[in-house]
């Protein structure tokens, strides 16, 4: 039985359950007695460390990401872990991987450790076949499960998101209106964050009818740390006769790669080549002129996924999806 189970028995809502078990006063007697009945009646014992039995809390958070050498994540990790500390929270971290597998057996030994909520950092936890996300609303079924740039209709499901999509049309559009028709997007993930911007670069693409094909749209398949390997990726098109003036990539390491790409090709940047980085991470400081980049705004995102949680955590209603818009800023190498 899941706290799902005792809301629909008892007649009301998930949160008003949550507020009983963690022993809050903002709930009538009444109500309280009916929770508590279909709780004795059933024999439920919630998250064998709930606040409502008068057992404590372990005060942990399990916090999930692909892989933390990558410079978003990492930094996502980094503010979480920092602001969970702040409210007496410790987290446990484990670095999955992009397989599906090893993404449900640390699902499951987090609930095992008996953690308060879960956070997904990053996209790649959510596929586009329904029944590769159970794991998740599994999980969910028995504490908060937070998503970080990603999105899940589930119960107990909560998600904070940039809006990347809008971010990325703007910048294209931008790039456009500057006087260059030819842009390459260079991307490196199939996530739904990825998929996102890549729907914003193609929607602007479009609507000015510069998009007549596939090619000016590239899919780096190689390390997210080699950049030699992605400046050589686009050196390649160039040598099959793909022409480009300008390279919106969908991370600040792509965008790097390109600045590096374009020197070694004798363009002037941003007179001749202009480029676009995402995330506005410490690399746009890494090249000359530095990088235009957009920025995402990932400490505003972990302080409201955080907000959230806690309120979840406490029995409050919380929004179920939070979007925060991008912002482009603006450096050297644009025009």
């Amino acid at each position: 039985m899941t706290i799902y189970d005792i809301s629909e028995k008892a007649g009301v809502s998930i949160a008003t359950v949550s507020r009983v078990l963690n022993g809050s006063s903002n709930v009538s007697e009444k109500t309280k007695k009916k929770v508590l009945d279909v709780i004795n009646r059933y024999e439920y014992t919630p998250n064998a460390f709930a606040r409502g039995l008068g057992l404590n809390t372990m005060k942990t958070i399990g916090i999930m990401c692909a892989d933390s050498s990558d410079l978003y994540l990492a930094k996502a990790i980094y503010y979480i872990e920092q602001k969970l500390r702040a409210n007496g929270y410790d987290s446990i971290l484990c670095c999955t991987g992009y397989e599906l597998g090893s993404k449900m057996s640390s699902m499951n030994l987090l609930i095992t450790k008996k953690v308060d909520g879960i956070i997904l950092v990053g996209s790649n936890f959510i596929y586009e076949r329904e029944s590769d996300n159970k794991y998740i609303a599994d999980a969910a079924a028995q504490i908060p499960v937070m998503l970080l740039n990603a999105d899940l209709d589930a119960p107990n499901v909560y998600s904070v998101v940039s809006d990347d999509f809008t971010s990325m049309y703007e910048a294209t559009l931008q790039m456009i209106d500057t006087g260059i028709s030819d842009i390459l997007y260079f991307y490196n993930s199939a996530s739904y964050s990825g998929k996102r911007k890549l729907a914003g670069y193609r929607a602007a693409m479009e609507e000015r009818k510069l998009l007549s094909g596939s090619n000016l749209m590239q899919f780096y398949h190689g390390s997210h740390e080699d950049i030699p390997a992605m400046t050589e990726h686009l050196k390649k098109l160039e040598r099959k006769g793909l022409r480009f003036h300008g390279v919106i990539a969908a991370d600040d390491t792509l965008a790097l790669a390109s600045v590096k790409y374009a020197r070694e090709a004798g363009f002037h940047i941003p007179e001749d080549f202009s480029i676009l980085g995402y995330n506005n991470s410490m690399l746009v400081n890494c090249c000359d002129p530095e990088l235009t980049s957009i920025d995402n705004k990932l400490e505003t995102l972990c302080q409201h996924l955080i907000t959230t949680l806690l309120g979840v955590l406490n029995g409050n209603e919380m929004p179920k999806k939070t979007i925060f818009s991008g912002e482009i800023v603006k450096r050297g190498t644009t025009r």
